[in-house]
């Protein structure tokens, strides 16, 4: 596909968007699996719940452009998956796990929140005013779990991390 107009830049995006969504749900899973802190396990389940919605939100944009919901793989994902697939691989401490897990889904907001920052003015430019709406309300969530996330990091308790070694 030749990608030579704002709605084939749209839909590329959001294609990668939807494939994103639909690989953090079981990413989230993962580390929600991996952390031992109850507090950061709680909040990855609530944020895969979230992640859910977003999944079907962005089916409801594809509805709106009246196509199917398609995802195309994204290579910045799967190097994120892969990362800590490999970070396992080492035998890390749970508390290292516990910090490595904050500073992943760190990123990943941080991608998220970029690929919707870029799809909601395209929205605009189209006129999908109803998408754009959409995915605004996506950005905020992803924006909110960010500090959420952030929150996590500056209260870590590196001492239990050197306490580990």
């Amino acid at each position: 596909m030749s990608i030579d107009s704002t709605e084939d830049l749209f839909v590329s995006g959001l294609k990668h968007a939807y494939y994103t969504e639909q690989r953090l749900v079981d990413a989230l899973e993962e580390l929600e699996e991996t952390s031992s802190n109850e507090e950061l396990q709680s909040g990855f389940a609530e944020h895969r719940e979230e992640t859910k919605t977003h999944v079907d939100r962005i089916e409801q944009v594809f509805d709106q452009l009246d196509a199917e919901a398609e995802a195309e793989e994204d290579p910045v994902v799967e190097g994120m998956i892969e990362a800590h697939e490999e970070f396992m691989g080492k035998d890390p401490s749970d508390e290292a796990v516990d910090r490595f897990n904050i500073a992943a889904g760190q990123k990943s907001e941080h991608y998220e929140i970029a690929a919707y920052g870029n799809l909601i003015p395209m929205a605009d430019q189209l006129g999908m005013d109803d998408a754009a709406d959409t995915l605004e309300q996506t950005l905020r969530e992803e924006q909110d779990e960010l500090e959420t996330l952030s929150e996590y990091g500056e209260q870590f308790d590196y001492d239990e991390l050197e306490a580990a070694d």
